[in-house]
């Protein structure tokens, strides 16, 4: 009895404690010291590097890094995963937390920041400091770092794991590795160093059927490894015959020198070509045809794949694609448990949610995979690929979006944006926003949105930037918008664009003292004015015929001159240049020289 009534006294002593803030620093003096733990990795060396940095710059603190001993410091941070968290923290199972799991507690004048192996501690830290300190890192270049005369915590007791196993923004601006771990992206595009938690690997990503099998070294001799069409075995925008036995064994053969190039690989990609072309032999149509679906052939050949290396590569998921003519799943087959399925949104109204009417068919194709494939990846599609850099209103539908791929248990989730320059259409904006959305689906992707156009183009030309987002996305109701739109869109006429435009303006007169945040607004105006000058004769005209005032110069190519410079950027500034308008790889310079003479 005694002993119990010992323990129970030590916890109301350690609750009356959680009780009352754990101050960590006041009027620029540390008020605790950062543990680190025996045996620390590489990741949470720099999750201890990247806390006391960070925290130094919100207080004015030093703050000191000990070695973890037998007993911790009076007021202490520990960090990481170690013996000494666990003699304090003992009900946290920290061997069992997954290797992206984080733990945020504290206990009395104690506070872990700890998670799973090898980038949970990484992110327990991030979360922290967003959390709790109010930082955020909105691009590589732009962050927020609140100051606090006074930093304290309450009671705080959190055990997260992600949704979504891989999460990639595939927008440039999230291609910066710092940024990545920051905001919880384990995307391969980041690039991400050991030292930094690293992040998925893949060998090959897509479309791999000709670089597994290349026509020029193949199909001389072996003509019946690719598709029949038309009566006859082709290579010209075809794919493979996926019911040949000695293709299949070859491939098996290829995938497996593929991983052992690349031993760092977690997953490989064994994926159709990037148009359609499925083989009609007699075997291949018969399978589809029994299974309803070209995913019949392809699940079938990826089982084959997945099921002979998994002995050689018991680590490594083989990835496919249900895109195009695989989306629909088939009947009876099933794939494996170490294939991934990534089923592409590409056929989608943007402007919708994906469980919206309008999206009705994809919505069925994912239910159908989610009942029978236990790693459901997605490719999402957040970019107009034709037109980086014009207004793309698909803003309200991220977080849904990202919620719906939640609710049907996804476990991967790629969405693909502009990836080969700065400046296109809110880059930066979406970036951020889809970041925070894949780490936590639940976070109010409006609040996030706001949060952002407050961060980091300023709480004075916030408004009318969110205004402006209003405006376009009210006017392009009833649009059906394809990742591939045009630009003489019905919403893109002189009533709303003279609107956005004076919304621009009055964005960049609000921030007109502070040059950082002007030059963040005037990509706004950029983006319209690639519209103004792809549709001026029409506009003009719209103009006139309102009876209003022509809001542009008078002539074209002046504008034009004045759209380049802003678009080649600022020297100083690398993420001013724009490099690709549209993937196509059209620059700039070239898109303007169709605007020499008025």
């Amino acid at each position: 009895m005694k002993t119990t009534l010992l323990a129970l006294g030590f916890a109301l002593a350690l609750d009356a404690l959680a009780a009352v803030d754990l101050e960590l620093a006041r009027d620029e003096k540390a008020a605790c010291v950062i543990v680190r733990q025996a045996g620390a990795t590489l990741p949470e060396q720099n999750a201890i590097r990247e806390l006391s940095e960070t925290l130094e710059a919100v207080t004015g603190a030093q703050f000191s890094v000990q070695e973890a001993g037998d007993q911790a410091p009076e007021r202490a941070i520990v960090v990481g995963c170690g013996s000494l968290a666990a003699k304090l923290f003992p009900e946290v199972p920290f061997d069992q937390l997954g290797e992206e799991e984080i733990v945020i507690k504290r206990k009395g004048n104690c506070l872990l920041l700890a998670g799973g192996r090898p980038r949970g501690t990484l992110y327990a830290v991030s979360q922290f400091l967003q959390d709790q300190c109010g930082v955020r890192w909105w691009t590589p270049w732009a962050s927020q770092m609140p100051k606090h005369a006074v930093l304290a915590v309450g009671a705080l007791d959190v055990r997260y794991r992600p949704t979504f196993e891989s999460r990639d923004p595939f927008w440039y601006p999230a291609f910066n590795a710092r940024w990545a771990v920051r905001n919880f992206s384990n995307s391969q595009s980041a690039n991400i160093g050991a030292d930094w938690g690293g992040c998925i690997r893949y060998k090959g990503f897509v479309h791999t059927f000709y670089p597994l099998v290349p026509p020029e070294t193949h199909f001389a001799a072996h003509p019946e490894w690719y598709s029949f069409r038309d009566g006859k075995r082709s290579v010209d925008h075809g794919q493979l015959c996926l019911t040949n036995p000695d293709l299949r064994d070859h491939v098996v053969a290829r995938v497996k020198e593929w991983l052992r190039e690349s031993p760092d690989a977690r997953i490989v990609s064994v994926s159709q070509n990037d148009w359609h072309g499925a083989c009609q032999c007699e075997a291949c149509k018969a399978l589809d045809e029994a299974e309803g679906s070209h995913a019949g052939t392809l699940l079938d050949f990826v089982n084959h794949v997945a099921a002979g290396i998994e002995a050689e590569f018991p680590q490594v998921a083989v990835d496919t694609l249900a895109y195009q003519y695989t989306r629909k799943p088939p009947k009876t087959i099933k794939p494996r448990a170490n294939v991934i399925v990534r089923l592409c949104s590409i056929e989608c109204n943007f402007r919708e949610p994906l469980e919206a009417p309008a999206n009705a068919t994809f919505a069925d194709d994912i239910r159908g995979w989610e009942k029978i494939c236990d790693r459901l990846y997605i490719w999402d599609y957040t970019t107009d690929f034709a037109h980086y850099v014009q207004p793309h209103p698909n803003w309200f539908v991220l977080g849904p979006n990202v919620r719906f791929f939640a609710a049907h248990n996804v476990r991967g989730l790629f969405e693909q944006g502009a990836y080969q320059s700065y400046g296109s259409e809110f880059s930066e904006l979406r970036s951020w926003v889809l970041a925070q959305l894949l780490w936590n689906p639940q976070k109010d992707d409006r609040g996030l949105i706001d949060a952002f156009l407050d961060g980091y183009y300023g709480k004075d030309a916030a408004p009318f930037i969110r205004t402006y987002i209003d405006l376009m996305h009210g006017a392009s109701t009833g649009w059906n918008l394809t990742c591939f739109s045009r630009t003489d869109t019905p919403f893109h006429n002189f009533k709303t664009l003279s609107e956005a435009d004076r919304l621009w303006r009055q964005a960049e007169t609000a921030s007109a003292g502070a040059p950082d945040l002007l030059r963040r607004v005037q990509r706004g105006r950029m983006w319209l004015g690639y519209v103004w000058l792809n549709l001026w004769d029409k506009l003009r005209k719209e103009c006139a015929d309102a009876g209003a005032d022509w809001p542009m110069p008078a002539s074209r190519k002046v504008y034009a001159a004045e759209w380049l410079k802003l678009a080649q950027g600022d020297p100083d500034h690398p993420w001013t240049k724009v490099t690709h308008i549209n993937e196509s790889g059209v620059t700039p310079q070239k898109f303007v020289e169709r605007f020499a003479n008025d």
